[in-house]
């Protein structure tokens, strides 16, 4: 018989001997956004120093794979929140991981740069397609008084993903064909399970959805929250190791150092619901919004230090993921029929904000410089506090 704390037992009950199929479901979804997010999106940039020295990557290559993989994150996202909706969740998320598969094969294998370009941004559209699915196979399988809680377990799988492929770049170095080979075969091993613990048949509160939903109120407030957000942590997604590099002088190695606080404290953004329960949406977003400012400031200040820069990765990554969970919450709660399109809305809107946000950073850091950078973005966090879920009525 299985024996657990008191806490867990109530939220995954137990029933001869086995666990609530609730358990299953998360941990899947939690091991799906790990593998595509960590893996299929995120390693990329860790082994890009070896993987330049070998394919030699020009600088434009560099920034169309960039570009390119942004697209790919915003066509997946609404492809993946319109398919869910019309064939449901256990296809879609299969997909997902078998997208993620696929491409981190044609990165293990890729011949010449423009075909790694190809296999990178394959791999990491699967990101776009796995959160949808999760959260509708989360609406149809979980207690409503739960799947707040079970959605933002799920999406706190980007840090374990994060922090796992951290120690494999710095083991592995040279030998990155291995690493995405590995890779690849643990996200053909996920769709096989998620084929089991998946439910098939989600699309019954949604049948008669068509298009986008209007935007209401309470969905402008996620927006302009979100897309605020995503534009505020460009200051550490996309320019940290330039940061940690110019106020350190620290090597990629340390910037992988960076890359782990982050994805570890990422994981504790599997409290996000419980957290917005027990003292409300509004309050969790306006404390980790000021939690992320301080975090970009803490490593991006000049005078910082190295105790200073990691502490300030571990209240990143904690605040970033604790954030998508609020925008994941506030986007299903928003369009409780529609989860898969209330999460889309949230999480598409941080990616454009990320992609509007990383050039207008490296802008100010030419004209101005990093110190002007980091303030102003940390002030943008704040901002986004204003945006609430709830009308101040």
């Amino acid at each position: 018989m299985l024996v657990m704390p008191s806490d867990i037992r109530n939220f995954f009950p137990v029933k001869n001997g086995l666990m609530n199929p609730s358990l299953y479901l998360a941990a899947t979804g939690f091991a799906l956004i790990a593998v595509c997010y960590g893996f299929a999106r995120f390693a990329f940039g860790l082994f890009l120093p070896q993987i330049d020295a070998e394919l030699t990557l020009s600088s434009t290559l560099s920034g169309f794979i960039a570009g390119g993989a942004f697209l790919g994150y915003c066509i997946a996202i609404a492809l993946s929140a319109y398919l869910t909706e019309r064939i449901g969740a256990r296809f879609v998320a299969i997909g997902a991981a078998m997208v993620a598969a696929v491409g981190m094969a044609g990165i293990a294998i890729a011949p010449s740069a423009p075909w790694l370009a190809g296999a990178v941004m394959l791999a990491g559209s699967s990101t776009g397609l796995a959160s949808p699915p999760m959260a509708a196979a989360v609406a149809v399988s979980v207690q409503p008084d739960r799947q707040s809680a079970i959605n933002t377990v799920i999406n706190a799988g980007t840090g374990a993903g994060v922090v796992f492929s951290g120690p494999v770049a710095l083991m592995l170095g040279d030998q990155w064909r291995f690493a995405f080979a590995g890779f690849a075969v643990a996200a053909v091993g996920l769709a096989v399970v998620a084929a089991f613990s998946i439910p098939a048949n989600t699309t019954s509160a949604t049948k008669s959805a068509e298009g986008m939903p209007s935007l209401s109120g309470v969905l402008w407030r996620l927006i302009s929250a979100s897309f605020l957000m995503g534009s505020a942590s460009t200051a550490i997604w996309s320019f940290g190791a330039q940061l940690v590099t110019l106020r350190l002088n620290w090597s990629s190695a340390g910037a992988g150092l960076l890359w782990i606080a982050i994805g570890a404290a990422g994981i504790a953004g599997a409290a996000a619901g419980a957290l917005i329960a027990r003292f409300g949406i509004d309050r969790v977003h306006r404390i980790f919004l000021t939690t992320m400012a301080a975090g970009i400031l803490m490593v991006g200040v000049g005078g910082t230090t190295a105790a200073l820069t990691l502490s300030g990765g571990i209240f990143f990554g904690a605040a970033y993921i604790m954030l998508t969970g609020v925008y994941l919450v506030w986007g299903v709660s928003a369009l409780p029929e529609r989860p898969a399109t209330g999460l889309m809305i949230g999480f598409l809107t941080i990616a454009i904000g990320q992609t509007a946000g990383a050039p207008v950073f490296g802008l100010l850091m030419d004209r101005l410089t990093a110190n002007y950078a980091v303030a102003i973005f940390a002030c943008l966090a704040i901002t986004a506090g204003f945006a609430r879920a709830k009308s101040p009525n």
